[in-house]
């Protein structure tokens, strides 16, 4: 267990956590959660021994294992798979050692750390890689792929691999879903729900949470206090806590003010100043209770547009390509003033290609797209922060689109959005991420639009944006369109869901939940996401007989080249456990039996040489019969 005795941490001047003490016991999962600025990624910090308690005592046993997502951004020539699997040191330590025992042909310590590699399973840890990869979307192909060669996004989801591959303890997990989709988001779910160790999260999203966590950790007001159940129960608790403490203050400041009452009249009259004393003296000992104030600074709506098109757009016959691939065809819709829709669908479906056309970013290869006179879009992208001017303070963005607006409404309106005081006129590039992502849904909402595409909107934001952000958006009267990973938001703030899958586009009858149980159903058919050039419900009868002799020809030499490949490694992971056994013999290491210890080396060695080269052309197989599935 790890123990906080007394702990004390700042940042600078400011006061981050006071006198805190707090026991986090062995498979606890904790989800941290508080405002921003409350310490939460300096607890994290603290605990990976990136920053030092200020005061207070840190008990962390020696031998548990912290993994953590790095935050630089990797830029290795490393292939994708070789840059995880490098996130379970044990094993990289042992290889090294085994490399180094091979070379001074030591042999005890050559079956010593086969028996350990067996023992960790280091021999299926490539395999573990890539559906650590795989899980959360990448291609089979791109395991292949230098690091470097991958988009920042990407990257981060490559750092969030290797540190679910690290043998750990302990869990250390921070906006973990931030660069994921919703496919990600429920496959790491999953994962997260089978792991052993102690979990330590830190997320703001709530349904998230609720899968992942049975404690809730919230920093508030310089301290932590945990409630036990999933964030769903803490709101409860903490909303009956609330109420309570408003109640309990509401009745001591009747009691004070009787109290006060009693001493104002009788404190200078002699017959009862000696009772006038002793309530004076009592109401200066009291504990007084603090009335409940909100801890939310943002408190925002979208005022209204004025007089709204309907239809606002028409889509007819179109598709969405790049270069000679198609992601998504035959789109035939209109989008009303009254519509507020979520788009679902699997990882490359088309679903941010579909917001880049309606919102005029990128041009149908086929067919019509017509925009009705009157229309103001609303477009938040996923990477909308990168289009802030990083040197220019709040202020000046939102005087670029409100020339002739006193200064006083402006300033009024940022601070709706927690931008106050000098962080009006500070440089946007001092900003967190949660706060760029504020300021461009500031400088969107104060356009007035009446059709809103919002792309994974909610990146970065803390919850008590996320809160304020479905309030305003169910209280938005125009139309909706919307790409997201918070369920949260989904279900609070619109009304229909949408499927992009196998290069359509269309509604879809079901719930959330319906939709994780349809996605475990897709990924188990191993449909490629991406090849939607051809979808089948075009093609005719004999075409698609047609398509699936061919494929099936395809497959049938690589599924019986798999099979013949598993059993040569069942075969091979048998001798390589035998060959482990008879080495662990002591009388080999006498000088009598040196030729025979040589020879049991070179047989283990020339074992684990076939071994990895049948295990590669193993996952390259299996890597061609996905690429190869209809």
């Amino acid at each position: 267990m790890i123990v906080l005795r007394n702990i004390t941490l700042r940042h600078g001047s400011n006061v981050l956590l006071k006198q805190i003490n707090w026991t986090i016991y062995h498979k606890q999962r904790i989800g941290l959660i508080g405002a921003n600025g409350s310490g939460k990624t300096s607890l994290f910090n603290m605990l990976l021994g990136n920053l030092a308690a200020d005061d207070g005592d840190l008990e962390i046993p020696r031998q548990i294992k912290l993994a953590h997502v790095a935050q630089e951004t990797p830029t290795s020539s490393q292939s994708a798979l070789d840059f995880v699997l490098d996130g379970d040191d044990e094993l990289q330590a042992l290889q090294h050692a085994l490399q180094q025992a091979e070379e001074a042909q030591d042999g005890n310590r050559i079956a010593l750390l086969h028996e350990k590699l067996g023992i960790i399973d280091g021999y299926t840890a490539p395999s573990r890689a890539a559906q650590l990869l795989a899980g959360l979307g990448f291609k089979p192909h791109e395991t292949t792929k230098p690091v470097s060669d991958f988009s920042g996004g990407w990257r981060v989801r490559l750092n969030l691999a290797k540190a679910l591959m690290c043998r750990s303890d302990v869990l250390l997990l921070d906006e973990p879903t931030n660069h994921l989709d919703l496919d990600a988001v429920l496959w790491l779910e999953q994962w997260l729900k089978k792991y052993t160790g102690t979990l330590l999260l830190i997320s703001h999203d709530r349904d998230f949470l609720d899968q992942t966590v049975d404690h809730v950790a919230h920093l508030s007001q310089q301290q932590i206090k945990l409630y036990t159940g999933n964030y769903s129960g803490f709101e409860k608790l903490r909303a009956a806590e609330l109420l309570m403490q408003q109640a309990a203050y509401e009745k001591q400041q009747k009691q004070l003010a009787h109290m006060q009452s009693y001493v104002d009249r009788f404190r200078y009259k002699a017959s009862k100043a000696r009772q006038a004393q002793s309530r004076l003296k009592a109401i200066e000992r009291m504990d007084l209770v603090c009335a409940v104030q909100a801890e939310s600074a943002f408190q925002f709506q979208f005022q209204s547009a004025g007089a709204c098109p309907n239809p606002l757009l028409t889509i007819d016959h179109a598709s969405i390509a790049y270069g000679d691939r198609t992601i998504l065809k035959n789109l035939d819709f209109s989008i009303t003033a009254k519509d507020r829709i979520a788009i679902l669908g699997p990882n490359g479906a088309g679903k941010s290609s579909l917001i880049k056309l309606l919102a005029g970013e990128l041009h149908a290869a086929t067919g019509s797209y017509e925009l009705a006179s009157g229309v103001k879009i609303g477009y938040f992208a996923q990477h909308q922060i990168d289009k802030l001017h990083l040197d220019d303070s709040p202020l000046l963005h939102l005087r670029r689109l409100a020339e002739r607006s006193p200064e006083l409404e402006l300033r009024k309106f940022l601070g709706s959005f927690g931008f106050s005081g000098d962080q009006v006129l500070a440089s946007v590039k001092r900003f967190s991420g949660g706060e760029k992502s504020r300021l461009a849904l500031a400088l969107l909402i104060w356009q007035r639009p009446n059709l809103l595409l919002l792309d994974e909107p909610t990146n970065h934001l803390d919850l008590e944006m996320r809160n304020a952000l479905s309030i305003a958006l169910q209280e938005y009267e125009g139309a909706m369109i919307l790409v997201s990973h918070d369920r949260f938001l989904v279900r609070s703030t619109t009304d229909q869901l949408w499927l992009a899958a196998e290069g359509k586009v269309g509604p879809y009858d079901g719930s959330i939940e319906d939709y994780q149980s349809w996605l475990i159903d897709f990924r188990k058919r191993n449909i490629n996401q991406e090849d939607t050039f051809t979808p089948k419900s075009e093609l005719s009868r004999k075409e698609l007989r047609q398509q699936e002799a061919k494929q099936r020809d395809v497959r049938r030499p690589l599924l019986q080249k798999i099979k013949q490949l598993e059993m040569e490694i069942d075969k091979l992971q048998k001798e390589a456990a035998k060959l482990d056994i008879t080495l662990t013999d002591m009388t080999l290491y006498e000088d009598s039996n040196k030729a025979k210890l040589q020879e049991y080396l070179l047989q283990q060695a020339k074992n684990k040489k076939m071994l990895e080269q049948t295990e590669n052309a193993w996952l390259q197989a299996c890597e061609e019969r996905d690429e190869n599935l209809l």
